[in-house]
């Protein structure tokens, strides 16, 4: 399964780096998005390094994911795939 990264979890004035919004083909409502809490995310970086992460709950009504990743997220992550393991 895979997703694409959206942008960072973040508010007026404020951007947490290693809370990332993700967007999956396929899951289009907060109920199917709830089922994926718990699972493993790996984003590869162009260098080749893999940062891990895991969803922690879904993010509003349409289905998107907020991944909490061990380290901040580089910028140039935003509209990249993320694969789940």
């Amino acid at each position: 399964m895979e997703g694409a990264i959206k942008n960072f979890k973040r508010g007026r004035k404020t951007q947490n780096t290693n809370q990332i919004i993700v967007v999956v083909k396929g899951v289009e409502k907060k109920e199917k998005a709830s089922e994926l809490v718990g699972k493993k995310v790996i984003w590869k970086s162009p260098a080749g390094k893999e940062i891990e992460g895991e969803v922690r709950s879904a993010h509003g009504n349409s289905g998107a994911l907020r991944v909490l990743f061990k380290t901040g997220m580089p910028g140039q992550a935003i509209g990249t795939k993320v694969v789940f393991a």
